[in-house]
């Protein structure tokens, strides 16, 4: 399981290399991992809802805020991967978005993988302001 630990960290330390990329190029191809069923919820207050995307609303919004937000970098602070088991992980973060030192969007992640085909693919999503 240690082995698989170190693959899927690797991958994911390439998926935070690509937001970088995708953040100036605005090209996010290399992100849209999202399995055929993925989707991410998004909470905005304690009392509400969430909000719900699946996968084609997802990346669409994702292509939109890499736009507005172009020349922001994003920041992934005190991660924590967790494997499941063998073929699912689980990605704890903080996101920051900042641009010019100025910080536009604070978040908690939670990020739900599953290898399929040999792949890791995002299953779902949590995001929460801070």
């Amino acid at each position: 399981m240690d082995n698989q630990l170190n693959e899927f960290t690797k991958m994911h330390d390439e998926f935070i290399m690509n937001w970088n990329e995708a953040m100036i190029s605005g090209d996010t191809s290399s992100l849209e991992r999202m399995a055929e069923d993925y989707y991410v919820a998004f909470f905005k207050g304690v009392n509400e809802k969430p909000i719900i995307f699946n996968r084609k609303e997802a990346v669409s919004g994702m292509q939109q805020s890499v736009k507005q937000l172009s020349g922001a970098k994003k920041k992934f602070k005190n991660r924590v991967i967790r494997l499941k088991d063998i073929n699912n992980a689980v990605v704890f973060y903080e996101q920051l978005i900042e641009r010019e030192k100025k910080v536009l969007a604070r978040l908690f992640t939670i990020e739900n993988w599953q290898l399929t085909n040999g792949e890791w693919m995002l299953k779902r999503e949590m995001e929460e302001p801070i």
